[in-house]
């Protein structure tokens, strides 16, 4: 019977323990620390709000007023590529006129007294500078220090925004015409009877010079030379030759007029006097007057009715091992 006791003392005590451990766990104890509610944003509060429209920069009054005035300059603007308004880096996707012409506010307060920038009166780095803000990559990186940035020549001399006739805003029909306003005495050469690539619409003054600058001499677009420049489209005459002849290697201009020619191949003289200017001591008659030779049939048979090249085809360098003399 004690030990019957004793078991029944046992589990009226665990029955005990666990009632009182099931109603601290029901109820938290005064200390512990509150439950954590959620965290509510402001953006899940309340519905999302569109941003508010930004307030024009100060002096800025908007395309549509200008227009208001300056009637049908928006037309010019927009039928160019000036007018992109999807592109982000377009005039009229900026602020439109006043992009290129500066704050309006203060000219339309007073229209007589104040005037916007204008482009062909203001001095040249002014202009020049208002279209770099956009027009300073490619083939316009340049432009600083350029031949044309250092005669003061402005952007608005070749291009128009609002009456261009040729491409790329050009004032003049065709980019020959616009070259020629200041290179008359080049342009002129174009006209020459000989072929040529440029009259013939089959190149423009543009595929030989970056009129917006170079690296190159003459604001030539391709190398640092003027053989470079030229052997980027004659790659057969690039070399290099075994054998090179002194005026190819020197540059070649010394014989071609690339602007224009009445020669064959664009040459700056006709053969034989092209050739005769360096090479007057040869077993060749040094000049088709040369009375004591022309008398011999030996040396006659040399000039009449032919030119140095029938013979020296390989005149702008040979790579043959008896090539000296660029025979064919």
């Amino acid at each position: 019977m004690r030990r019957f006791g004793n078991w029944a003392v046992l589990v009226a005590t665990l029955m005990m323990l666990a009632s009182v451990g099931m109603k601290a766990l029901s109820e938290p104890s005064a200390g512990a620390a509150p439950a954590p509610t959620p965290r509510v944003t402001a953006a899940a509060a309340a519905p999302a709000q569109a941003a508010a429209p930004q307030a024009p920069a100060s002096g800025y009054i908007g395309a549509e007023t200008c227009v208001g005035c300056h009637t049908g300059y928006d037309a010019t603007v927009n039928a160019t590529k000036h007018g992109f308004k999807g592109n982000a880096r377009t005039p009229m996707a900026q602020q439109g006129c006043e992009s290129c012409h500066g704050p309006g506010e203060a000219h339309a307060n007073d229209p007589e007294k104040v005037k916007p920038v204008q482009l062909d009166k203001v001095a040249a780095n002014v202009a020049n500078a208002q279209c770099q803000t956009c027009h300073n990559r490619g083939d316009h990186a340049l432009w600083d220090g350029s031949q044309h940035e250092n005669r003061n020549v402005k952007c608005a001399d070749c291009h128009s925004v609002h009456s261009s006739q040729g491409p790329v805003l050009m004032r003049a029909k065709t980019q020959q015409l616009t070259c020629a306003k200041c290179h008359q005495t080049i342009t002129n050469k174009q006209q020459r009877f000989n072929h040529m690539p440029v009259r013939e619409g089959k190149m423009s003054c543009s595929s030989c010079h970056n009129v917006h600058g170079s690296v190159n001499v003459k604001l030539l677009r391709a190398g640092t030379t003027v053989d470079q420049s030229c052997t980027s489209c004659h790659t057969e005459k690039r070399g290099p030759f075994l054998w090179e002849h002194a005026p190819v290697v020197d540059s070649c201009t010394t014989c071609h007029d690339s602007h224009g020619s009445n020669n064959d191949r664009m040459l700056v003289a006709r053969q034989p006097f092209l050739c005769q200017r360096c090479h007057v001591t040869s077993r060749h008659p040094v000049s088709v007057y040369e009375g004591s030779t022309l008398m011999t049939s030996q040396n006659a048979n040399k000039i009449y009715g032919k030119s140095c090249a029938n013979c020296h085809q390989q005149v702008h360098g040979s790579n043959h091992p008896n090539g000296k003399f660029f025979l064919r």
